[in-house]
């Protein structure tokens, strides 16, 4: 499709610099949890600046989501989709992403990488299946952590923190390690998924290939 028009319904803040957005969902319209599309604002001298979004709502609903880190500095899309208005349209496009759900294993996400995750993890909490499903999630602060206490009430102690720039009696301290994912991770031998920032994500897998983790178990987005 070259693209469909969606009007937003609802936008509220859930960090102090990431927007969740619901819009419209077209007839038919379809996609695997982890997948995203690219939106454009529906504006003059916007319809053209495309970036990739994940969905965030699990499959069935009746709406799309999307949940949005916002860069206010570069005034960009971001910062243009979190001005917008229940009302206001966003052109949505093709969907696309290599990350799906592969079996029960240990999710590594840093930041807004934790988007494709936030799907995939509530549509097997509705499906009962969440089992021993584990989230290590990489943050500089606690402010910074999106949907703390969904992830929280969904997987209790299997929700592992770590703070690079704020030091907290309950959350570990520093980058995402070899030790520290070695120390959380429930098995070597099972599907390991990974999103976030390019430079994490070239460390992590840098730490995973040391731990012993074979290539094919590892899930994450093909650039």
């Amino acid at each position: 499709m070259s693209h469909q028009k969606v009007l937003i319904q609802h936008r509220e803040w859930i960090t102090h610099d990431v927007i969740q957005i619901r819009t419209e969902r077209p007839r038919k319209f379809s996609f695997i949890p982890g997948q995203a599309t690219e939106l454009s604002v529906d504006k003059p001298g916007w319809q053209a600046e495309k970036r990739p979004f994940t969905f965030t709502n699990i499959s069935k609903t009746e709406y799309l989501e999307f949940t949005i880190k916002v860069y206010p500095d570069h005034h960009g899309v971001t910062k243009k989709i979190s001005e917008l208005n229940p009302g206001d349209a966003l052109l949505l496009h093709d969907v696309f992403g290599a990350i799906h759900y592969k079996g029960e294993g240990t999710f590594i996400a840093g930041g807004a990488g934790i988007t494709p995750f936030i799907s995939i993890l509530r549509t097997l909490k509705h499906e009962g299946k969440l089992k021993n499903n584990s989230l290590l999630f990489a943050n500089k602060t606690r402010a910074d952590i999106i949907l703390k206490e969904e992830f929280e009430s969904m997987l209790g102690h299997n929700f592992i923190n770590i703070l690079s720039q704020e030091k907290h009696p309950d959350y570990a301290h520093g980058l995402i390690s070899q030790h520290f994912i070695g120390e959380n991770m429930r098995s070597r031998s099972r599907p390991v998924y990974v999103c976030g920032p390019p430079p994490m994500i070239k460390m992590v897998m840098q730490e995973l290939s040391g731990l012993g983790v074979p290539s094919h178990l590892l899930v994450k987005e093909e650039f």
